[in-house]
């Protein structure tokens, strides 16, 4: 777990533990009579005895193991598990199901955790059991860290996928997805997670996604093992809202762009997009980034320098990336002429200022962009092409 994040949790645990009950006093794990060797036990004549899934004293203890509290003579009444993470004291919360206590959350490497067990028998007796363990050292290498599209607060439009990248190969993809959820407050909205590889996972609903939304990304992948011999190096809750449905339609044939919003449509514009051997492609694609001035340089797009096709425009205003090939929208000042009548660009859609500054002012990431009447197809995974796919196809992109 990053640095940052440990601090995150520990600032979360701090706060419910001072709020519900302090963690320290008799009751603390960290206390001298749980710091020896061997497993301390404070029982009455009848006390039951009790087991737990790590042995007192125990050393390289993987970091994926789920701790457990039983009695076969009676019944856990509750479990404290804490290590100290950088300084800081970290409780592991649990659950009791029927007498028995489980973590709800794997380990953190390198640390020593205590724990104390309280239970009582069948017959009122009662015991109180601590003992002491440390788990596996990892390195960095060892890991690999989720970063997580959209960002954590971010408004984004209704065709904003969840996108997950991991820093090192997954290759149980089914162990880490049983782990992702999506959620959206208040609201039933069917979904899917989609694998494109062993480091990307895009999550979509059905359809865009109910607009004015708060949704909520939970990746509970710490300590989670990769079957690569690596684990989930953090867990991540991510929470966006969606704003209005901003659905753009770009006409290549007629040169025509339209937007709406809820439905209504709002205004349309002139444009100008690929000529003839530099077709804009056709299909559903997502506002991806947003430059309010941007150079292009047709050499990021693997075109020479010393290629008639070549350009290299400084400050290009109000633009906005579609596809990872290079397409935006953006402001064309110099092909004002042939906008509404001819498609004369490299590819992208070019607007006056005015016209690109207002959509620009109006659009967000995640906006939906569709286009039609061109004879060129949209590749797969040249941007976010989620939409692309009926809903059939993208189910069986999940590894469960």
């Amino acid at each position: 777990m990053s640095a940052a994040s440990r601090l995150a949790a520990v600032v979360a645990v701090l706060v419910l533990t001072s709020a519900c009950q302090p963690f320290g006093g008799d009751d603390d794990p960290e206390q001298p009579d749980a710091r020896g060797g061997s497993a301390t036990a404070d029982r009455s004549p009848e006390g039951p005895a009790v087991s737990a899934s790590v042995d007192d004293g125990a050393e390289q203890v993987p970091v994926d193991t789920v701790v457990t509290a039983t009695s076969d003579e009676g019944t856990i009444e509750s479990v404290r598990l804490a290590a100290t993470v950088e300084g800081q004291r970290v409780e592991v919360p649990g659950t009791v199901t029927d007498g028995r206590w489980q973590a709800d959350e794997l380990l953190e490497p390198g640390v020593r955790y205590r724990m104390k067990v309280e239970a009582v028998g069948d017959d009122g007796g009662r015991t109180s059991e601590s003992r002491s363990f440390t788990t596996q050292a990892l390195t960095l290498a060892q890991q690999t860290y989720p970063s997580v599209a959209p960002l954590d607060g971010e408004t984004v439009g209704v065709g904003m996928p969840v996108v997950v990248t991991f820093d090192l190969p997954v290759k149980d993809r089914a162990a880490f997805e049983q782990h992702m959820t999506v959620d959206v407050e208040g609201k039933d909205v069917p979904g899917a997670w989609h694998w494109f590889s062993d480091t990307e996972v895009h999550y979509r609903p059905k359809s865009y996604w109910p607009a004015r939304s708060t949704v909520k990304v939970d990746l509970d992948v710490n300590a989670v093992p990769t079957g690569n011999g690596t684990f989930g190096q953090d867990s991540r809750t991510v929470t966006f809202k969606t704003g209005a449905a901003a659905v753009t339609r770009v006409d290549v044939a007629r040169h025509r762009m339209t937007h709406y919003v809820d439905g209504r449509k709002v205004r349309t514009f002139k444009v100008t997009t690929g000529d003839d051997r530099h077709r804009t492609r056709q299909g559903t694609k997502v506002i991806m980034e947003k430059f309010s001035t941007i150079d292009m340089d047709a050499a990021t797009t693997g075109v020479d320098s010393a290629d008639p096709d070549y350009y290299n425009i400084k400050g290009v205003r109000w633009a906005m990336r579609l596809t990872y090939s290079g397409e935006f929208i953006h402001a064309a000042p110099w092909s004002t002429g042939s906008q509404g009548r001819a498609n004369v660009s490299h590819g992208c859609t070019g607007m006056s200022l005015a016209d690109s500054r207002w959509l620009y002012e109006n659009s967000r990431r995640g906006d939906v962009v569709v286009y039609t009447g061109s004879p060129r197809k949209l590749e797969p995974q040249n941007g976010w092409t989620d939409w692309n796919q009926d809903w059939t196809t993208w189910q069986a992109g999940s590894a469960l």
